[in-house]
């Protein structure tokens, strides 16, 4: 019996070794001009966002584009909740080290483009997603202009850039209370790790959106 209870605060302290939150911070610093094209450098932010994993570890640096183009007539839905068109370039996202998406598909460190995807309206997505708002990376390399891509080459290079036959995501969230311009939440039922962040339309306006930094789909 002696022994039993010595276990518990043991195998509990273990545990917690793999377990980290992760915080948001602004980070006055631009993209890597090295790994980007010209012209997708020259639609970013000159400072960025940086998501820290435990005390100081860097999981990733985010910057946005200076300007997000809506759409004048959109209605959110229960679905689809933010204005953007498909295959727009949102920003620029750089991994320290190996990520995971939100299918837990594998996200070698470097440097990949963001483009906004809607979700298919098909049989093999039935259930998968309650919204159908995504964020699709793909390697910067490969994503040289800031022009709107189509769904085709958007889902085949960022399939390529997971190494499979599935785009790479990150799954965007409904903004919930105030909106603010640097937040992270963690929706404990599904353990994601949620980023807050305020993009600027072209008329100056703030528009603030939120994705799942780090968790995975719920099975």
């Amino acid at each position: 019996m002696r022994t039993f209870l010595v276990c518990i605060p043991l195998l509990f302290s273990v545990s917690n070794l793999y377990a980290a939150d992760y915080r948001v911070e602004a980070l006055d610093e631009p993209a890597p001009a090295d790994e980007i094209s010209s012209d997708i450098a020259a639609t970013l932010s000159p400072a960025g966002v940086r998501v820290i994993r435990g005390t100081a570890t860097t999981f990733c640096d985010i910057w946005l584009c200076k300007q997000w183009a809506t759409q004048d007539d959109f209605v959110p839905t229960s679905a689809l909740l933010y204005p953007f068109t498909p295959g727009q370039l949102m920003g620029v996202v750089r991994y320290s080290r190996k990520g995971s998406d939100y299918r837990d598909q594998d996200i070698e460190s470097g440097v990949y483009t963001l483009r906004y995807a809607q979700q298919p309206v098909d049989g093999s997505h039935v259930g998968t997603s309650l919204t159908r708002d995504f964020l699709l990376l793909l390697r910067a390399e490969s994503d040289e202009s800031p022009k709107v891509l189509d769904y085709s080459a958007l889902a085949e290079r960022s399939a390529e850039a997971a190494g499979s036959s599935h785009p790479a995501l990150l799954s965007m969230q409904r903004v919930e209370g105030d909106a603010k311009a640097l937040t992270m939440r963690h929706d404990e039922e599904h353990d994601w790790w949620i980023v807050g962040v305020e993009g600027k339309t072209p008329s100056g306006k703030g528009i603030f959106v939120e994705f799942v930094v780090y968790g995975v789909a719920a099975e």
